[in-house]
């Protein structure tokens, strides 16, 4: 795996070992990339990568000019996969942090109260494709009104007062852009 683009584009990426986790496509992150930019909304961003793995899509974030990240990841080899790679590229402590939690205990607060209670723009979220939980994960993302970047093997049906920006299937990946629908809307109530 490489980074696709931005300042660290080409430097290599190490995927945690074993069949346990699976790496988003180069042709994925550039495709979620593609169009998160043409929303101008990564730079300066704040960003959690959920069930992050190696970290590559929050590290892409980074490289392409995201303020912080946090990736959440589950799995300890992974974790320490994470820290080696940001480490590798020489993104430190203000730039990003890796939290070995379950996504959804994290985000309630309940994995040692580490969560992060300040602003969050964008929330990269690439759990298993037979993972279940997208409708707590949403529910529980409501209060931080986040763009939220959804990789599944199918498209999700979307819970009542969220909506979809963008959704679009590359192979056996489908990526979806959604947004609480009270998100939507600029303060003087103009679209996003």
């Amino acid at each position: 795996m490489r980074i696709v683009a931005g300042e660290k584009r080409g430097r290599r990426l190490v995927a945690p070992p074993g069949r346990s986790t699976r790496p988003t496509s180069d042709r994925v992150r550039e495709a979620i990339f593609s169009m998160l930019e043409s929303l101008e909304v990564i730079e300066g961003a704040s960003v959690w990568d959920l069930f992050a793995g190696s970290g590559a899509l929050g590290i892409e974030a980074l490289s392409r000019g995201a303020a912080y990240v946090t990736l959440v990841e589950l799995a300890p080899s992974a974790v320490a996969v994470a820290r080696a790679n940001l480490a590798n590229l020489g993104y430190g402590p203000d730039r990003a942090q890796v939290v070995c939690a379950d996504a959804l205990s994290w985000l309630s607060g309940e994995h040692l109260g580490e969560v992060c209670r300040e602003k969050v723009d964008i929330v990269l979220a690439d759990p298993p494709y037979s993972w279940q939980g997208w409708r707590a994960l949403l529910a529980g993302l409501v209060p931080f009104g986040p763009l939220v970047v959804m990789q599944t093997g199918e498209e999700v049906g979307l819970p009542e007062g969220w909506s979809s920006l963008r959704c679009k299937r590359y192979g056996t990946t489908v990526v979806t852009l959604a947004r609480a629908v009270d998100r939507m809307r600029g303060p003087d109530g103009g679209g996003l």
